[in-house]
């Protein structure tokens, strides 16, 4: 099938099928036109790179682990245990971000929370209320 109908069933952008074809993702058979012809496999093929993108690994990983995928149905599924080193180190790489994001958000909860227990209420202490909200504070580019 050609790209269209390719990316009418996958649900995929063409853009981003090129893009998978440029990672080493996806191999289509090219017609001697040049269009690319792709098979009913590939669409199980980029469910799964769709399924491990879901999962949090980027593109070079999926490159590594793609090969060791078999169709067993419906997705891709791992087809041996020595995938498990690179998806322990993935999960690792997702905790730690993880971790990150939740430290973020605990200082951003101080932050309000001693807003809000401040109560700011002189406006020359504070930029940001009233001109700097309006984009007029010289920090975030407008003019003063």
């Amino acid at each position: 099938m050609r790209m269209g109908e390719f990316s009418r069933r996958t649900g995929v952008s063409q853009r981003l099928l090129r893009y998978y074809e440029e990672q080493g993702l996806l191999r289509p058979a090219r017609r001697p036109s040049g269009y690319r012809e792709y098979e009913e496999a590939d669409v199980v093929t980029v469910r799964g790179i769709r399924m491990l993108l879901a999962a949090g690994l980027n593109t070079a990983v999926i490159a590594e682990l793609l090969p060791c995928m078999v169709d067993e149905g419906r997705i891709l599924e791992p087809a041996c245990s020595s995938m498990l080193p690179d998806l322990h180190r993935e999960r690792a790489r997702i905790d730690e971000a993880a971790a990150a994001l939740l430290a973020a958000r605990d200082r951003l909860d101080a932050l309000i929370e001693l807003t809000a227990e401040d109560g700011v209420t002189d406006e020359e202490a504070c930029v940001a209320v009233g001109r700097g909200q309006s984009g007029d504070h010289p920090a975030v580019g407008g003019p003063r």
